[in-house]
């Protein structure tokens, strides 16, 4: 059985098609699994990621309460709300510089 070309590359096309489909199904259902309420949530890996910072400054936030967190069957998970709101109050005002010539 011999297909021709434009037959192959249509069946490609199609193929091609139903894979991209595949995919953003797979993504819609990767954000509804990691969110709670709508929101998004974040993960130990996520969060050490995303600030750059050690495992144990991460236990340490968590410890002292500036961070809260959720366990959820053992694992623990961080609202993205809520990590937003522990970066802007780890922001150190702005210096400003006082002008000599007063």
């Amino acid at each position: 059985m011999n297909i021709d070309r434009m037959e192959f590359l249509a069946w490609m096309e199609r193929l091609m098609g139903r894979l991209d489909m595949l995919g953003d199904t797979i993504d819609e259902l990767q954000k509804k699994r990691n969110s709670i309420d709508g929101e998004e949530l974040l993960d130990n890996q996520d969060l050490l990621q995303m600030l750059k910072i050690s495992n144990r400054s991460l236990q340490r936030y968590r410890s002292i309460g500036k961070l809260p967190y959720y366990t959820i069957s053992g694992k623990l998970y961080y609202k993205l709300s809520d990590v937003h709101q522990f970066i802007r109050e780890s922001f150190n005002p702005p210096i400003t510089k006082l002008n000599a010539n007063k």
